[in-house]
């Protein structure tokens, strides 16, 4: 099933363009990465899908329906997720807490969803009492995602989830990634470590100037080789 569908985007900020017509689709139970060089949209384009900024051109449609400049709290209430990059946590509450505040807008028990959270990210259970802001850079992602998930999202959207992270934690955030789509959750990811998230994507994108340059399957990607010359370090 078609989850999420963003057509000929056009958008940018103070009345600038940043993108000029970029497209992307991610279906049911799929990983699909944005890649491509500083400067060409990648986390513009995550930010237009998700309401963060305005849409001056094409659709954004989501299970079919139509959601362009839809606000970001009324995405979260329709199940799609969103972790930036930077100040996703709140370092002063402890990992539970950080957790339950993703939660803060729904009723009833929310015990199972922390559980849920604490399968994925086994790390999360052993500190949920510490202060998120004293943990390495890889835990605080690991609560900032967790926190996403919360809310049962059916898409999850994840801005550069690896960055400053080590060669071992960047390998284990990519392996909790594909175990999230394994719960049959969408993942939409822009990353820099490119090879690495193209090797996990069922689908990948490569943006340049704010429109797409290339669309393949991620295995596809890794083996084209003017997108290894141009986007991948040869």
């Amino acid at each position: 099933m078609r989850l999420l569908e963003a057509n000929n985007i056009h958008g940018g900020y103070g009345g600038a363009d940043i993108l000029h017509g970029a497209s992307i689709r991610v279906d049911n139970d799929e990983i699909v990465v944005i890649v491509g060089a500083n400067g060409a949209g990648k986390s513009t384009l995550m930010k237009a899908v998700f309401g963060l900024l305005h849409v001056r051109e094409g659709e954004v449609l989501y299970q079919g329906k139509p959601i362009t400049n839809t606000r970001p709290e009324q995405m979260v209430s329709r199940g799609i997720a969103y972790v930036p990059q930077e100040y996703n946590i709140f370092p002063s509450l402890t990992v539970q807490e950080n957790l339950e505040m993703g939660a803060y807008a729904l009723r009833g028990n929310i015990r199972p969803r922390l559980e849920k959270v604490f399968s994925v990210f086994p790390r999360l259970r052993e500190r949920r009492r510490q202060e998120a802001g004293l943990m390495s850079g890889g835990e605080r992602q690991m609560v900032a995602i967790g926190r996403a998930l919360m809310i049962d999202p059916k898409l999850l959207m994840l801005d550069e989830p690896t960055a400053g992270l080590s060669p071992k934690l960047i390998d284990e955030t990519f392996e909790r990634i594909r175990g999230i789509r394994n719960l049959g959750i969408g993942v939409v990811m822009v990353e820099q470590n490119a090879k690495q998230a193209l090797a996990i994507a069922d689908r990948g994108y490569v943006l340049a100037t704010g429109a797409n340059r290339f669309e393949d399957t991620g295995a596809n990607l890794l083996a084209n080789r003017e997108v290894a010359e141009m986007f991948l370090g040869g």
